[in-house]
C-alpha cells in the first residue's frame, strides 16, 4: 500500500516498516512522524480512516490517541510550574482543598502525575458517562479514600488521571484542562491536538477499532485489588471513543484528538529543552522534574514493571525494550499509539493509529517503527 509524506532518506526504513504493516492488514490507518533537532525528518502516513476503506488517511486526519492524552496534560501541568503557578511537591489540597478528605491531605502534585496516589479510578458504583461531567468526576475523587499507600507505588491511573491534574490546572489558571491546552499549547505551537474533539473538527477524525480484550481475567481477580477497581472504575470499552458523548467530554487522560504531526509539534517541546522556533516555554529547571523518578517497580494496576518520573514514563528496558536508557521520557496509548522524547537525542516520535492492537503501552507496531528510527541514527 502506498505510503504518503515525507522522509529524509536517513529514515527510509521507517516508511518500509509503515508500509509492511500496511500490506499486512495489521495497520488500517496511521501516521508517522519524526523531529530531529528541531527538524522534522519523517512525515508520513497511510492507510484508511475507516474499516470499509472508502475514506483514505490524510495528513490532516485526527484520531483519539488515548493515554497519549496523559503527556499533553503532563505538559500543561509543567506550563502551570514554570509561571510560578504550581509546586508538584506540594499537597494537591493546597489548591484543591477538597481533595484532602479521606485520608488524602498528604498526597501531593507530583503523585497525580505519576500514578502514585492511590486514585486510579472510581469507586463504584462507576460508568464511562461519569467521566464526561468533570465537575461532578473531581467530587467523587476528592471524596474517595486511596485504594494504597500514596506515594509508595504506581498503579496506572489509567482514565482519572486528567480529570485529578485538570483539576489542580483549573484551581490554578480559572481555565478547564481543555481551554488551556488549547489556549497556551496548541495555538501558540500550531499544533493539532485538542482534548476531546470539537464537533466541527469530528468530519477528521478516523474512528478506532477495537483491540482484542485486555489480558486480565478480572473475575478471577481479588475484586477489592488496584488492578479490579481501576478496570471496572468504569470498565473501558474503546467504541466509546466513536461516540459524540467521548468526544465532546474532557477526560484528560484518554480523549485527546491528534494528529501524528500535532502530537510531535506539541510534545518536542521536551526534546528540544524547553525552547522551540524561539518560543521558550520550560527552562532546563522544570524539565529536570519530569526526570526526577517517583516509582520504579511492578505497577499495582498494569502488572508490569514501570518507572515514573513526574508526569512521563521513564525507560524500563525489561517491559519496552525499543525505548533506549538515557534522558528519555515517553508514553503510550491503549491500542499501540506512542510518543518519545529523547533529550539526548534531541529526538521526539510519534505514532498514531486506529486499528487498536493488543496490549496498553505500545504494541509490535510502535515497537517497529520506533526500532526503525533508532536504527536510522546509527
Amino acid at each position: 500500500m502506498d505510503v504518503t509524506g515525507d522522509c529524509d532518506p536517513r529514515f527510509e526504513g521507517v516508511r518500509t516498516a509503515l508500509a509492511a504493516q500496511l500490506d499486512s492488514g495489521e495497520e488500517l490507518g496511521a501516521a508517522i512522524a519524526v523531529d530531529l533537532d528541531g527538524e522534522r525528518v519523517v512525515d508520513l502516513h497511510g492507510g484508511w480512516r475507516d474499516e470499509a476503506r472508502t475514506t483514505p488517511w490524510t495528513a490532516d486526519t485526527l484520531v483519539n490517541v488515548w493515554s497519549c492524552t496523559k503527556t499533553v496534560t503532563s505538559l500543561a501541568a509543567l506550563l502551570c510550574v514554570e509561571r510560578g503557578l504550581l509546586d508538584v511537591y506540594a499537597p494537591v489540597a493546597e489548591y484543591w482543598p477538597e481533595f484532602a478528605q479521606n485520608g488524602k491531605a498528604g498526597v501531593e502534585v507530583r503523585h497525580l502525575m505519576s500514578h502514585t496516589s492511590g486514585v486510579s479510578g472510581l469507586d463504584q458504583p462507576a460508568v464511562v458517562a461519569d467521566l464526561y461531567d468533570t465537575a461532578a468526576a473531581a467530587e467523587r475523587f476528592a471524596a474517595q479514600a486511596p485504594w494504597w499507600e500514596p506515594g509508595t507505588a504506581s498503579g496506572y491511573h489509567a482514565l482519572n488521571q486528567g480529570h485529578l491534574v485538570g483539576e489542580v490546572i483549573r484551581r490554578v489558571t480559572g481555565q478547564s484542562l481543555t481551554d488551556f491546552v488549547a489556549t497556551e499549547l496548541a495555538g501558540p505551537l500550531g499544533a493539532d491536538v485538542q482534548i476531546g474533539c470539537r464537533e466541527a473538527d469530528r468530519s477528521r477524525v478516523a474512528p478506532v477499532v477495537p483491540p482484542p480484550p485486555l489480558p486480565f481475567d478480572l473475575a478471577a481477580m481479588d475484586p477489592t485489588s488496584p488492578v479490579v477497581r481501576t478496570f471496572t472504575g468504569p470498565v473501558a470499552d474503546a467504541n466509546d471513543a466513536n461516540t459524540a458523548g467521548w468526544q465532546g467530554a474532557e477526560i484528560g487522560a484518554a480523549n485527546g484528538h491528534a494528529t501524528a504531526v500535532g502530537l510531535l509539534t506539541m510534545l518536542r517541546v521536551l526534546s528540544l529543552g524547553g525552547t522551540v522556533d524561539g518560543r521558550a516555554l520550560l527552562s532546563p529547571k522544570t524539565i529536570d522534574l519530569v526526570f526526577d523518578q517517583q516509582s520504579d517497580g511492578v505497577d499495582l494496576v498494569l502488572g508490569v514493571p514501570l518507572r515514573f518520573g513526574i508526569g512521563y514514563g521513564l525507560p524500563v528496558p525489561q517491559t519496552l525494550p525499543f525505548i533506549p536508557e538515557g534522558r528519555v521520557c515517553f508514553w503510550g496509548g491503549w491500542g499501540g499509539s506512542l510518543i518519545v522524547m529523547d533529550l539526548d537525542r534531541r529526538l521526539t516520535i510519534s505514532y498514531v493509529m486506529n486499528r487498536m492492537g493488543p496490549g496498553i503501552i505500545g504494541s509490535e507496531r510502535s515497537a517497529a517503527y520506533a526500532t526503525a528510527v533508532y536504527a536510522a541514527l546509527g
